[in-house]
């Protein structure tokens, strides 16, 4: 990706090194839910802890470490691809007539507290739509490159850009739909219900993302499309489950398979536009 002479965004915390404590997630983290597939783990024990369940892990301590010289080098380039979402929604939103409020983005290393509760690493990078924030470990990208096959630049920006969308899912009004839905019950089947729909319209919106900064200051490299489809394919339900448990249920989807995480996020790459991003309009994912 050519970033080099591209901005830094002001809007980055980082929390690295500040401690961690102890996992209590709250009301409010269904986000970290979401996120808990990332990297493998069984979304049940995040609701577990939800619900205040007793579990193994529920109150291990979270040990911080101070950041490397590479760490820095990986918040510079996050904080570049965060500049250019930035970027991108407010020209866009302006487009629709309406005001973009930039997420802020925290760093953090082995735990967290955010407004959804407290998060350790394994859950994942998540954003949490009570603060309006995108939380990340920087320790997940070598996780995405060496355990999941998904690394270089763009992977790390899509994994960026999702989690952004969510925010532009906030900024819409979009969270709020679906929080009533799942307030009325009416959350569909794991495999096409509301969770797995949120999700890869979260891609959808990377894409567009992708697509309208490219046509900007042409940042994408030989290559760059292809890191990001993989890292989308890489993250799928229907893989990521084979890989731990050795089957594949698709009634506790929560991200969508490895071909529609690619086929949205393709979509949008290809079309640069959020009106082809309505996966709760579409009979078929």
């Amino acid at each position: 990706m050519r970033l080099d002479d591209e901005r830094e965004s002001s809007n980055i915390e980082d929390r690295r090194g500040s401690g961690g404590g102890r996992v209590r997630i709250g009301i409010g983290g269904v986000i970290l839910v979401l996120g808990a597939l990332y990297f493998g783990v069984d979304p049940q024990v995040v609701l577990n802890l939800l619900n205040n369940a007793p579990t193994s892990g529920s109150s291990a301590p979270v040990v911080a470490q101070a950041p490397s010289a590479g760490d820095d080098a990986g918040k510079i380039f996050i904080s570049r691809i965060l500049a250019s979402t930035e970027d991108v929604w407010t020209s866009y939103f302006q487009q629709m007539g309406r005001t973009y409020h930039d997420p802020h983005l925290v760093l953090f290393t082995g735990g967290v507290q955010s407004a959804c509760g407290f998060a350790q690493t394994s859950v994942g990078p998540f954003y949490c739509p009570s603060d309006r924030k995108v939380y990340l470990d920087l320790a997940f990208f070598k996780e995405l490159r060496d355990r999941l096959g998904a690394g270089g630049d763009f992977a790390q920006a899509y994994v960026v850009a999702h989690e952004v969308g969510h925010h532009v899912q906030n900024e819409l009004g979009t969270m709020e739909q679906v929080d009533a839905k799942r307030r009325a019950g009416l959350t569909g089947d794991g495999a096409s219900g509301l969770s797995v729909r949120t999700e890869l319209q979260a891609d959808c919106f990377a894409g567009v993302w992708a697509k309208r900064a490219d046509e900007a200051k042409k940042i994408l490299q030989t290559g760059d499309v292809e890191q990001g489809l993989n890292a989308a394919a890489a993250v799928g339900d229907d893989r990521l489950q084979k890989e731990t448990q050795g089957y594949v249920v698709p009634d506790s989807f929560t991200h969508g398979t490895s071909a529609q995480r690619v086929g949205w996020f393709r979509r949008g790459l290809e079309s640069g536009d959020v009106k082809q991003c309505d996966t709760f309009g579409a009979p078929s994912l």
